[in-house]
């Protein structure tokens, strides 16, 4: 209640210096508000929520070719409206670890990030659900999620673990809004709950090596995360874990569904399999080279390789017409992470 009440009055203050712009600030309807506000949504990340919510819709019946698509640009963009809005509770370790985004540097105004990025949650989530009554009660809990994510960052048993569940409730409004647009009866199919604690596992493991990029920030601004409490040694090992959590239940997903044999007959889909294993050893290979926060990008990026591949890999099993739009959704993603403004920052 606590970071609730923080979130309200942070929100309403905002307000109340609406007319004292600073010449800085670029004003809510103007390109250059367009532009900071695309670099704070972090574009070469919206492909996590993509095949998070891609993967969701795999799971379910086969959706024709326009509500599907209309679907995946909203799973797209929803990641980036959730960033942009955490982004307005978290500038105090921003300023230091990342002095480039446009909140901390003053160019747009929080009050104009947090609107936007409710009114773009908001969208997404008329459009959710439309296809189906039931993803009401789960976005609505997955922005809430997101709106109180700062206060459980910084107790490090919390931190990976409550942002990984927001990620896994994507997944499964994925799988809820296939049953919707297909105009069937919601039921829980075989590999739906494995495929969860994939998505699970994978993206808690994204949060946690995402820390290791922000140790010293993290540690002046007084986020006890698990790399600040523990060091990087420990904290490494328990990625190892995450990261193999991940792997085994993808492939008990598959192998509960019964699409494991005939998916690994698949050329692209066995592809997948193995660049998104590949990926993930390599990144933990990685993690535990890492001593100074400027090195931890090397192990990162391959982390968020991994997680596109591995979930890419289950979804193009369950529907396998999907597997070249996957390869080709993941060669987008390689290209777009190459644009970001710093190298060191994921």
């Amino acid at each position: 209640m606590r970071a609730l009440h923080s979130i309200a009055v942070g929100f309403l203050l905002s307000f109340a210096d609406r007319d004292r712009i600073a010449p800085s600030e670029a004003p809510l309807f103007s390109r250059d508000f367009a532009r900071a506000y695309v670099t704070t949504m972090r574009p070469y990340l919206f492909y996590i929520s993509g095949i998070t919510g891609i993967l969701g819709m795999a799971l379910g019946p086969t959706v024709a070719l326009l509500p599907a698509a209309v679907l995946a640009v909203v799973f797209f963009f929803s990641y980036g409206f959730g960033q942009a809005l955490t982004d307005c509770f978290q500038t105090d370790t921003d300023a230091i670890s990342s002095p480039y985004r446009p909140l901390v540097r003053g160019i747009v105004r929080r009050r104009d990030v947090m609107t936007v990025s409710l009114v773009g949650l908001a969208a997404t989530g008329v459009v959710l659900t439309v296809t189906s009554a039931i993803n009401l009660p789960l976005v609505a809990l997955s922005v809430l999620g997101l709106a109180t994510y700062t206060w459980f960052k910084r107790r490090w048993w919390a931190g990976p673990f409550y942002n990984a569940w927001i990620v896994a409730v994507l997944m499964l409004i994925g799988y809820v809004s296939a049953v919707g647009a297909a105009g069937q009866t919601l039921a829980w199919p075989k590999g739906l709950t494995a495929a969860l604690a994939a998505t699970f596992f994978a993206y808690a493991n994204f949060v946690l090596t995402g820390y290791f990029k922000d140790i010293a920030a993290d540690r002046t601004t007084g986020y006890r995360t698990l790399p600040v409490v523990f060091g990087r040694r420990v904290s490494a090992v328990v990625s190892d874990l995450f990261a193999a959590a991940a792997v085994l239940y993808a492939f008990v997903a598959m192998k509960d569904a019964g699409v494991l044999e005939r998916a690994t007959a698949n050329p692209l889909v066995l592809l997948l399999l193995i660049a998104g294993v590949s990926m993930s050893v390599l990144a933990q290979w990685r993690l535990h080279q890492v001593a100074t926060d400027d090195q931890a990008h090397r192990s990162i990026t391959l982390v968020v390789h991994a997680y596109i591949l591995l979930l890419g890999a289950v979804a193009a099993a369950f529907q396998e017409s999907w597997a070249l739009p996957v390869v080709l959704f993941y060669a987008a993603f390689v290209v777009t992470l190459k644009l970001r403004p710093m190298t060191q920052q994921i």
